[in-house]
């Protein structure tokens, strides 16, 4: 068996969860598994961002008393992957709310969450007269 390095590991599974979105979101039908779709993927990109800022051997980015500077410096995970995967995951968290409030407007208004029967919908086009 072949032991992987834990950073090469998640950059594997974060590309199995982005690929995995995207074949989600182009070509499954339903509305609710297009979203679950795009979260995979933005959740495969917060891995993404986080597996670059990992150190091996790294310490947390906190810097305590009596540490050396140079030591702390050398050996501390860098700092700026993880704040941006928090913000990330804020905002994500929020368009995921407005995007599952949109699909129960349209269920609500066509009475399905099938994306190809919402888009042949009749109504939708401006046809009638």
């Amino acid at each position: 068996m072949i032991l992987l390095d834990t950073q090469l590991l998640t950059l594997f599974t974060a590309g199995a969860l982005i690929v995995i979105g995207i074949f989600a979101a182009i070509y499954i039908d339903n509305i609710i598994k297009k979203i679950v779709g795009l979260s995979f993927i933005e959740e495969g990109v917060n891995l993404f961002i986080i597996s670059l800022g990992y150190k091996s051997g790294g310490v947390i980015p906190i810097l305590l008393p009596g540490m050396n500077i140079k030591w702390f410096a050398n050996n501390s995970a860098y700092p700026l992957p993880q704040a941006l995967v928090l913000t990330s995951i804020v905002i994500g968290a929020s368009t995921l709310a407005v995007m599952l409030a949109l699909s129960m407007v349209l269920y609500k208004k066509h009475g399905s969450l099938s994306a190809s029967k919402i888009l042949n919908h009749e109504s939708d086009m401006g046809d009638e007269l």
